[in-house]
């Protein structure tokens, strides 16, 4: 017999819904950490099933924040879906529910488990793992990096020496986790593989591109261009309340933010140098459309490039046709 637990997943902690035979709910909160995931896991065990069998694990896709725990419980071997959001919260109008907590979306998460026998996630590669991971790290160097930074410029000069070398230790790290990146990716042929068809696509560069490659992870997991741009939250979406009816372009609050982020700049120098986009760039800005909107176009538009490219296997070549639809 399958045990249905939805689990609610915010940065610092995990709400846990398990749906009982008889339909109760048994609810659990544990922090969104490796000794809360391994709290989680203990309870499971202890009040679904002691050898971890027949679980399955519906949860929201939150970005960065659901991937790890996700991951932990794969690796336990049980069931783990990762469903649009959008998905559970027209499940949720259907049945009428009207109070929103986190407790209650973790049981709501179980009970669309239940009904609906979502898909299993396929969670990523031990070289992807690793990038993913290395990805992260760099980023977050490259952030406190710029913070002592700028702490330098309006330090008294009695500390200005220490916030230096805090500076150049973070340069060397910075340097050995890019070593690390680029040593990852040619030690795995897929990794390597895809790297190389993106550095057909003008636009994209060496920091770019191992963040592409660790966030879109396998391209064929996403349907489509619009799967993987609705992934990145870079989809016009709908707000309605009574009559008013208001449809907004720019990004959507629920997609992966770090992958939208690593779009920003690309986008911009594709729109100088990529064709395809330059030319999509050109056709906003003589409709006067607004220079937010043609930027976040432009990221959808080269995010569809990204993905014809990884999956079709070939290089970016800027064709008539591609011209054509631009």
């Amino acid at each position: 017999m399958t045990h249905f637990i939805g689990i609610d997943v915010s940065k610092a902690k995990l709400d846990v819904a398990l749906l009982m035979p008889n339909d109760k709910i048994r609810s659990k909160t544990v922090a969104n950490s490796a000794e809360g995931w391994r709290t989680l896991w203990h309870w499971l065990l202890a009040h679904a099933h002691p050898q971890g069998k027949d679980l399955h694990v519906c949860m929201e896709s939150t970005g960065a924040y659901h991937e790890a725990v996700a991951t932990f419980l794969h690796d336990q071997a049980a069931t783990v879906s990762v469903v649009n959001p959008m998905l559970v919260k027209r499940f949720a109008e259907s049945t009428a529910l009207r109070v929103k907590t986190d407790r209650i979306d973790a049981q709501t998460l179980a009970r669309f488990a239940r009904e609906r026998r979502p898909a299993a996630w396929e969670a990523p590669s031990k070289p992807l793992r690793t990038l993913q991971a290395l990805v992260g790290r760099l980023d977050a160097l490259l952030e406190m990096r710029q913070m002592e930074f700028s702490r330098l410029d309006i330090a008294h000069e009695s500390v200005q020496s220490s916030h230096r070398e805090v500076i150049e230790e973070l340069d060397r790290q910075i340097k050995e986790v890019r070593r690390l990146i680029c040593q990852c990716v040619d030690d795995d042929p897929d990794l390597g593989r895809r790297r190389d068809l993106l550095e057909t696509i003008p636009g994209l560069g060496e920091r770019t591109i191992p963040q592409l490659l660790a966030y879109i992870g396998r391209p064929e997991r996403f349907k489509s261009a619009k799967a993987l741009s609705a992934y990145a939250g870079l989809v016009p979406w709908i707000r309605q309340s009574g009559s008013s009816l208001d449809r907004r372009g720019g990004t959507h609050p629920l997609g992966h933010a770090p992958l939208r982020r690593s779009l920003y700049f690309p986008a911009m120098v594709a729109g100088r140098f990529n064709p395809v986009v330059a030319r999509f760039w050109n056709h906003l800005k003589a409709q006067n459309k607004p220079g937010k909107v043609i930027v976040v176009a432009c990221m959808h538009k080269l995010l569809s490039i990204i993905f014809g490219v990884l999956t079709s296997g070939q290089p970016f070549k800027a064709s008539k046709e591609t011209l054509a639809v631009a």
